[in-house]
């Protein structure tokens, strides 16, 4: 299993992160973050509606995307015009120990 879905548990309730965040702290790239959401098994486990784009925009989702501004929302994060305040819900993670310095 990828360390990005373990990381997912960490998200706290009201709470959302991004793919370039988690990247970040897996030493990995965004792009593979959303392959990695993409086959997550376990998503009541694993909640990957809350892994975002870095602009804010709510980005897709396997359940489709209707259903995660419906989880989204049921955390308590406001969505807004298919956005939400990374300011007021982002979520910042500890760097794992695979992550290599200064790698984005």
């Amino acid at each position: 299993m990828h360390k990005a879905i373990e990381l997912l548990k960490k998200i706290p309730k009201g709470k959302i992160t991004t793919y370039k965040e988690l990247a970040r702290a897996t030493g990995t790239h965004p792009r593979v973050i959303g392959a990695v959401m993409h086959s997550n098994e376990f998503p009541r486990e694993f909640p990957c509606y809350k892994v975002v784009m870095s602009d804010g925009r709510v980005g897709g989702y396997g359940g489709g995307v209707k259903n995660k501004i419906k989880l989204l929302k049921k955390d308590g994060i406001i969505v807004k015009d298919g956005k939400i305040n990374l300011e007021k819900h982002m979520f910042k993670l500890p760097a794992t120990r695979h992550t290599k310095p200064g790698k984005r």
